[in-house]
């Protein structure tokens, strides 16, 4: 969502970090420069003003203009900025002593409303909790039905009263949350096209029959600038604690995850970017504002590879590992990892400049469906035993695969040598170094993922 602001804020620093010192002139262009690409972003015109003022009184300062390296405070201050902007301090989702806890989503028609639900839900469930999902969109068609697949999808119980009163449908869930022993209540309610008194009189009635302990609503991003009029008038109705920003994986300009809290006072509590239950994320302001600035975001990386790791490296795997009996089943299970955490995009977007190689094309995103479907054509045995692979067996993968031998043979070359080089770290660290016990290759490096060294080869 935020490529193009971020290339061009990226150019803009370029240009600042190449002078080695920087007059006021400079520091008014780049300024005028970081306007335009906030305002093309559609970042609220208020929000940009009050951003680039205070900015720019920073950057003036004798301590800034006579350092020996003023593009790199210049970019610390405007980093320190757009963190302030987006909330500075994590604004987490607490959950109170009262037993059920109940949560209530608000917002428009097509925000992603529904699905949002689901997501949370699934993170509570992961959590230790044991939720309920109330169906309280009785007129939008299929909408309790949309709610129910997904509840059954994730193994969470869902509560549809009549169907017919929103306001009774939410004050009984209470009670059946009680009585089926569920800790926390969600309660999806309807949403509209367009803000208008009957939806607001409804969620306020379903407020003061629920009393909850949270009101998050859900906009989305798609919509630019817009969601801060939709949030200033729930603000003003109902009054929400925080937003949930759903659709943050697509390509519009992202002005109104910049804007919110600015405009409203409400936190962004999670983003959303995919339809999968778990694509719901707790939402860091600092993170955001390095990854805008094209500084990555490795802790957020480091914390999904290591939840990842621990629901799927099982103990025989870590084993084979530590004695580098790596097989090509063991890459396809490291494989599928890396394509749950978005892949080599959402690997490399993790990381400081990742996007910008992304954005020159030096990645080819595909390169994970050759090697997968490679590795699929091979038998269960030629898989444990690559040695076995021999030329007409190269030609029978390859023509299953839909590549060429070529490709099949420079893949089972580069096994090869990340084998080698997998001994050869286990010998290194294990074997001749006395005092120096190895953490061995069933320990997970890099946050957990359970990946072996010489990994990142098999894709040059």
């Amino acid at each position: 969502m935020f490529d193009n602001l971020s290339n061009r804020l990226q150019d803009i620093f370029g240009g600042l970090k190449s002078k080695g010192r920087l007059t006021e002139k400079d520091i008014d262009t780049a300024m005028r420069e970081i306007r335009l690409a906030l305002l093309e972003a559609d970042v609220n015109f208020k929000v940009v003003k009050s951003f680039i003022t205070s900015t720019k009184e920073r950057c003036l300062t004798a301590e800034v203009m006579a350092s020996l390296t003023p593009g790199q405070n210049v970019i610390k201050i405007v980093l320190d900025e757009l963190t302030k902007l987006l909330g500075v301090t994590d604004s987490k989702l607490v959950l109170s002593s009262r037993i059920p806890n109940v949560i209530m989503l608000v917002g428009l028609q097509g925000s992603g409303k529904t699905t949002a639900a689901a997501k949370l839900a699934y993170r509570l469930k992961k959590e230790g909790h044991s939720p309920l999902l109330v169906a309280c969109d009785v007129y939008r068609p299929a909408a309790a039905d949309q709610l129910a697949s997904l509840a059954d999808d994730i193994g969470v119980k869902i509560y549809r009263g009549d169907g017919k009163n929103p306001v009774a449908i939410a004050e009984q869930s209470i009670r059946e949350a009680i009585d089926s022993l569920r800790d926390v209540v969600i309660i999806d309610t309807a949403g509209r096209l367009h803000i208008d008194e009957l939806m607001m009189e409804e969620a306020a009635a379903i407020k003061k029959a629920t009393k909850p302990d949270q009101i998050l609503m859900v906009l989305d991003a798609m919509t630019g600038q817009d969601v801060v009029n939709v949030a200033s008038a729930f603000a003003e109705k109902v009054d929400f604690d925080g937003v949930i920003m759903s659709k943050m994986d697509g390509d519009a300009r992202g002005g109104g995850a910049l804007s919110i809290r600015a405009v409203t006072g409400k936190p962004i509590k999670f983003i959303s970017a995919g339809e999968k239950p778990d694509a719901l994320e707790p939402f860091y302001p600092d993170r955001m504002a390095k990854r805008i600035l094209g500084m990555g975001d490795v802790i957020s990386f480091i914390e999904k590879a290591s939840a990842i790791a621990e629901e799927e490296v099982s103990e025989e795997e870590a084993k084979r590992f530590a004695k580098t009996e790596f097989t090509f089943d063991d890459f396809l299970a490291s494989m599928k990892q890396i394509k749950k955490m978005g892949g080599l995009s959402g690997l490399l977007s993790s990381l400081p400049g990742g996007d910008k190689a992304l954005a020159s094309g030096q990645v080819d995103e595909h390169e994970l469906d050759r090697i997968e479907a490679i590795i699929h054509s091979m038998s269960a045995e030629e898989r444990r035993k690559p040695n076995v692979i021999n030329g007409s067996r190269r030609e029978r993968i390859a023509k299953g695969a839909g590549v060429e031998v070529y490709d099949v043979n420079q893949l089972i070359k580069r096994f090869s040598e990340t084998k080698k080089m997998m001994k050869k770290y286990s010998a290194d660290m294990g074997g001749g170094k006395k005092g120096k016990k190895r953490h061995g290759r069933g320990s997970k490096g890099l946050g957990g993922l359970n990946l072996p060294d010489g990994f990142g080869d098999l894709f040059k």
